[in-house]
């Protein structure tokens, strides 16, 4: 008991009480009850408990108390026109909200395993942000835990991976966008349709597949193995599944890349071999960049409506901080065609 005047207060736990409780070091302990991240989910999720069930008092630090006006937007890189349009479409929702935001680019400092590096979310806590949305991230376990623990609202724009079952997402119909790419050129006459899909594990490649699948199958088509190329969403990828399609026995008379970038790698390819854009070949992308327009010939692409998916990202974030939970955790806003010069019939 600790006396003062004639009132008496009863003393909370020690943090090596809540230690000892948990089976963990104080230093642990200390890393969970100041909201450090490198400490692994379940330790986490031990300490936690035991803070609870103690009713271990936590005495707010001045900064980490989160300011109502700031939020986080994480983006892979600042160098593309993808995060162009996002950026273009949190800032116009944020000024409608009165919020300030503050970007980070998790490309440069990420790890090698494209996880943002260890300290990313203690910096995240020392400014104070009332919310994060994160475009184009891969979070460990124990960010996703870190996140719920300190009860900071995220969302993720367009995931990488599937997220954990309750994580709030805003992404395109990736699927659909598949489905409509191969109809396209499947209405024009092409039969021998190859696709040039992004790495296998991204969420968003292997929809695009799917539907490109499932067009084939609804026109009674086979899929041939060999044209089902995997690349890394860049030019430089796209210029290589290009030229392997091109060395085939029966190379194909239409393409469907899955990103702009990797579109204008394979125009690169085609160029080197002389062909022609749509005479020798057809190509559907998919984005609807502003490179496409620029494309010589200008690109038939599915277009994604990223500053939309921003916007709707953020506008669900602000919902979130203000204590409502959205009625679902995955929002998917549609896709469609724009045609350009890059498909025409087989033959020209």
């Amino acid at each position: 008991m600790v006396r003062t005047g004639s009132a008496s207060v009863t003393a909370g736990p020690t943090l090596a009480v809540v230690a000892r409780e948990a089976g963990v070091s104080v230093p642990t302990a200390s890393k969970v009850v100041n909201g450090r991240e490198d400490v692994a989910p379940e330790t986490r999720r031990r300490v936690t408990e035991a803070l609870d069930r103690l009713g271990y008092v936590r005495r707010p630090r001045f900064d980490t108390v989160r300011t109502p006006r700031l939020v986080d937007l994480v983006v892979h890189s600042l160098d593309s026109s993808w995060s162009g349009a996002v950026l273009h479409g949190v800032e116009e929702a944020a000024h409608d909200a009165g919020l300030d935001v503050i970007v980070s680019a998790a490309g440069p400092s990420r790890t090698r395993s494209g996880h943002p590096q260890r300290g990313w979310l203690d910096k995240l806590s020392a400014r104070g942000s009332a919310g994060v949305l994160f475009n184009l991230a891969e979070l460990t376990e124990s960010q996703y835990a870190w996140l719920d623990q300190h009860r900071i609202p995220y969302v993720m724009i367009d995931p990488v991976l599937e997220p954990p079952p309750g994580v709030v997402s805003v992404g395109a119909a990736n699927w659909q966008g598949g489905v409509t790419a191969t109809e396209h050129l499947l209405s024009l006459g092409h039969e021998r349709i190859a696709v040039i899909a992004g790495p296998r594990h991204k969420l968003c490649s292997s929809a695009r597949v799917a539907g490109y699948r499932s067009a084939l199958a609804s026109a009674g088509l086979r899929q041939r193995p060999e044209y089902l190329r995997y690349a890394d969403f860049d030019e430089a990828t796209g210029l290589l599944r290009m030229r392997e399609l091109l060395d085939l026995p029966e190379p194909p008379t239409a393409v469907f890349v899955c990103s702009d970038s990797m579109a204008l790698g394979a125009y690169e390819a085609l160029a080197e071999r002389g062909l022609k854009v749509p005479y020798d070949i057809s190509v559907v992308g998919f984005d609807d960049l502003p490179e496409a327009r620029w494309a010589t010939p200008p690109l038939t692409t599915v277009r994604q409506p990223l500053a939309e998916m921003a916007a709707t990202a953020l506008r669900l974030l602000v919902r979130m901080m203000d204590g409502h939970r959205p009625e679902g955790t995955r929002t998917e806003l549609s896709t469609r065609l724009v045609e350009r010069a890059s498909t025409a019939p087989p033959g020209g």
